[in-house]
């Protein structure tokens, strides 16, 4: 039952996503690094910090992106079902009322049985 894998491709299991997600992403930063880091026109583009911070940023991000997006799995249904701890906390509200209402009766009922000999305030 909780092996079940979905048989649906497209179902969020896919590494499509966050793998183009990083891709966006470490290319944005290397772009950023590699024009940032040139130090103006005079000199040339810095292409190693740029490739390193694009190979971090692309690294960083598939590896947190496809954690969060392949860590999510949908609960089976029958986990909804039962008495268990599932059920509404006013149910189990309504229950316990009933329970001790009905422990009360029967308290009740058990002294009525008995006789008042000690008891001072019995008259």
């Amino acid at each position: 039952m909780g092996n079940e894998e979905s048989k649906n491709p497209n179902s969020g299991n896919s590494i499509k996503f966050p793998l183009s997600f990083s891709f966006a992403l470490g290319a944005v930063a290397g772009l950023v690094t590699l024009v940032v880091s040139a130090g103006g026109t005079m000199h040339g583009l810095r292409w190693d910090l740029g490739g390193i911070a694009f190979g971090i940023a692309f690294i960083a991000t598939l590896l947190i992106a496809s954690l969060l997006v392949l860590g999510h799995k949908e609960n089976p249904a029958y986990l909804s079902e039962g008495s268990g701890v599932n059920r509404k906390s006013s149910d189990r509200l309504a229950d316990a009322k009933k329970d001790a209402a009905e422990a009360h009766k029967a308290d009740n009922q058990g002294h009525d049985n008995q006789s008042d000999d000690g008891d001072p305030t019995a008259g």
